[in-house]
C-alpha cells in the first residue's frame, strides 16, 4: 500500500479537476516555469578551521541547523565523461521491454566497472579529488564512489572509531584539515557519510554534497525502512537494498561537480518564449489526474515547467533527485518508466510513484508525472497522450524542440565589455540560466 505522503488537511481536488498553478499564467510573458518550487538550503554547520566544535550540550551539536554563507568552490577539473546511470524501477505495465530498453551505452558501463575496480592501494586510487563514504553505526561498508567497499572496510572502521571516541565525550567531530585534505564527518544516524577532498571546497560545500549523498539513498529507501532494518540488526549489510543503485549514486556525485544549480539551490531553467511555455504549462494542466500531484517537464537536467497539486511544494533538492532518477537509464528513453520514489524534503517516510518517459526517444525532453497512487500507471500513460497532442496541435512541440539546440545565455547581453562569466539565481523563483563558459581554450593569455 501507498504511504501517506500528503499533507493532512489538505484539500487535492480542484474545481475543474486540474493542477493548480499559483497565478494565472500571463499572456504578455513567461512566468516562471516552477510555480511551487521552494528554495531552501541544506542542514550543516561548522567554523572553518576548528577539528572540534564545543557548545553547551550534546544535543546542540547533533542537531540539525542551517548552513549558510558557503564560498563558490574552485574550479575543479571534470572527470572523464557524461554517463548514464541506472535504476531498476518496478515494472508497471507498458514499458518498452526487450533489450534495447536495458542496453546502456557500453562505454558508461565501462566506466563504473573501472571505478569500483581500482586498487585501493594505488596511486591511481589515491589521486582522486575527492572521495565518498558512507558507512553505518557499526562500521560496515555501504557505499565507495572509488574502490570495493571489501577492500575499504578497515579504513571505514577506522573513521567510526574516530566518530565513536571524539562522541564518548559528548562531541562531535565535523571536519579534519591536514597536508591540504579536508575530512569532512556528517552524521546521520544510522549512517555515516565521510568526503575526504583536496578540492579547495570549503566544508560547508562538502556537507551539502554529503547530503545530497543521504537524501539519494533516502530516495531509494525512505527513513522509517533505513531506522528499521537496523533496529532489527545493527550489522545489517545496506547494500543488499541498495543494489543496482551505485550508477544513481555515481551520477549524482558527477551532477554535484558540473551543475551550479546544486551549489547554489536552484534550478537550471530552459529559456523558452512566453508563448510556448504558457502552452506547455496549460497542457500539462489539461493532461490531470486526481492521484497526481506533480507534473515535471525536463530538458535534460533543465527545467522546462512544473505543475503541482495545491499547496503541495516541491523542494529544489526533490526535484534534482528526480532529474537525476530520470537519467539514471537509457530504458527510459525506450518506454514508459513506473518506479517508487521517496521525495525526502517534502516527506522522508513514505513513497510517491513516478511515470517517467521521454517524449521521443532521440529527445531530451522528459515528462516525469508523480502520483500517490501506486496502481496509477495506465491512467498516467493517458496523461502524457494527452498532454503530447494538445502539445502538437497548439505548434508549441516543434518550438520546444528548436529551444533545446538554443545558444547558452551569452554574457555579451549584459552591455559589460569587460564582464567574462557569471551566474546568478533568482531568488523569487529559484531558477538560475547556464551561461556560455568564459573560456573556451586552454591557451589563452592575460
Amino acid at each position: 500500500m501507498a504511504a501517506d505522503v500528503h499533507s493532512k488537511g489538505v484539500t487535492w481536488d480542484t474545481p475543474n479537476g486540474n493542477l493548480a498553478p499559483v497565478e494565472r499564467l500571463p499572456n504578455s510573458r513567461s512566468e516562471s516555469p516552477t510555480p511551487g518550487l521552494v528554495e531552501g538550503t541544506e542542514p550543516g554547520a561548522g567554523q572553518e578551521r576548528a577539528m572540534f566544535v564545543h557548545t553547551q550540550s550534546f544535543e546542540d551539536l547533533t542537531a540539525d541547523v542551517e548552513l549558510t554563507g558557503s564560498r563558490p568552490s574552485e574550479t575543479e577539473e571534470v572527470e572523464e565523461k557524461e554517463e548514464e546511470q541506472q535504476r531498476e524501477g518496478e515494472g508497471g505495465g507498458g514499458g518498452g521491454g526487450g533489450a534495447d530498453a536495458v542496453d546502456e551505452p557500453r562505454q558508461d558501463v565501462q566506466a563504473i566497472v573501472r571505478e569500483k575496480e581500482e586498487d585501493v592501494t594505488s596511486e591511481t586510487w589515491r589521486s582522486h579529488k575527492k572521495h565518498v563514504f558512507v558507512l553505518s553505526e557499526a562500521g560496515k561498508p555501504i557505499y565507495t564512489r572509488y574502490g570495493s567497499e571489501e577492500a575499504l572496510s578497515t579504513t571505514m572502521g577506522v573513521m567510526m572509531a574516530l566518530v565513536s571516541f571524539v562522541e564518548a565525550d559528548k562531541n562531535v567531530i565535523l571536519s579534519i584539515h591536514a597536508d591540504g585534505f579536508r575530512v569532512v564527518f556528517l552524521r546521520k544516524s544510522p549512517l555515516v557519510l565521510v568526503c575526504v577532498s583536496r578540492s579547495g571546497q570549503s566544508d560547508g560545500e562538502l556537507w551539502r554534497e554529503l547530503h545530497y549523498v543521504y537524501y539519494q539513498i533516502l530516495s531509494l529507501l525512505t527513513l522509517p525502512q533505513l531506522q528499521r532494518v537496523f533496529q532489527q540488526r545493527q550489522s545489517f549489510d545496506l547494500r543488499r537494498l541498495l543494489a543496482g543503485s551505485e550508477r544513481v549514486t555515481a551520477g549524482l556525485l558527477r551532477l554535484l561537480e558540473t551543475d551550479a544549480g546544486l551549489m547554489l539551490n536552484a534550478t537550471m531553467s530552459l529559456p523558452l518564449c512566453s508563448t510556448t511555455r504558457n502552452i506547455v504549462c496549460t497542457s500539462l494542466q489539461a493532461a490531470s489526474s486526481k492521484n497526481l500531484v506533480f507534473s515535471i517537464l525536463l530538458a535534460g537536467n533543465r527545467l522546462v515547467a512544473l505543475i503541482r497539486k495545491k499547496e503541495q511544494h516541491l523542494h529544489h533538492t526533490d526535484l534534482h533527485l528526480l532529474s537525476n532518477l530520470a537519467a539514471s537509464s537509457s530504458s527510459f528513453r525506450q518506454g514508459e518508466g513506473w518506479t517508487p520514489v521517496c521525495l525526502p524534503k517534502f516527506n522522508a517516510s513514505g513513497f510517491f510513484h513516478a511515470h517517467i518517459s521521454y517524449l521521443e526517444p532521440s529527445s531530451d525532453l522528459c515528462l516525469m508525472l508523480v502520483s500517490t497512487d501506486r496502481e496509477d500507471f495506465f491512467n498516467l500513460s493517458d496523461c502524457k497522450q494527452r498532454f503530447l497532442e494538445r502539445l502538437k496541435k497548439r505548434n508549441a512541440y516543434q518550438a520546444l524542440k528548436e529551444a533545446l539546440h538554443s545558444p547558452t545565455y551569452p554574457v555579451s547581453q549584459v552591455g559589460i565589455p569587460e564582464l567574462w562569466h557569471f551566474v546568478y539565481k533568482s531568488k523569487s523563483s529559484g531558477l538560475h540560466p547556464r551561461s556560455s563558459p568564459p573560456y573556451k581554450s586552454s591557451k589563452i593569455k592575460f
